[in-house]
């Protein structure tokens, strides 16, 4: 399962959470259940958006070209 970014502009909070493909996730209270931290003083019914992020680029061997990472703090950053 891959994961997801998703903002509430209500709050400033950006979460990730790890969820299928098919899944969609509308409200801060969907976020925070799936994402299991608490939902502080936002109301469940918020709405939330799915932040889209950049493809890490791979060659066709399944190596990085060099990236990394988005400098955003999330985990995109290769290990090695």
């Amino acid at each position: 399962m891959p994961y997801y970014e998703y903002h509430c502009s209500a709050n400033g909070r950006t979460v990730e959470v790890r969820h299928g493909m098919d899944e969609h996730l509308e409200t801060w209270g969907q976020l925070v259940d799936r994402a299991g931290v608490p939902s502080g003083d936002t109301p469940d019914h918020t709405p939330v958006a799915k932040l889209i992020s950049a493809p890490v680029p791979l060659t066709s061997d399944g190596h990085d070209q060099g990236f990394q990472g988005c400098g955003s703090g999330c985990a995109c950053v290769p290990k090695g």
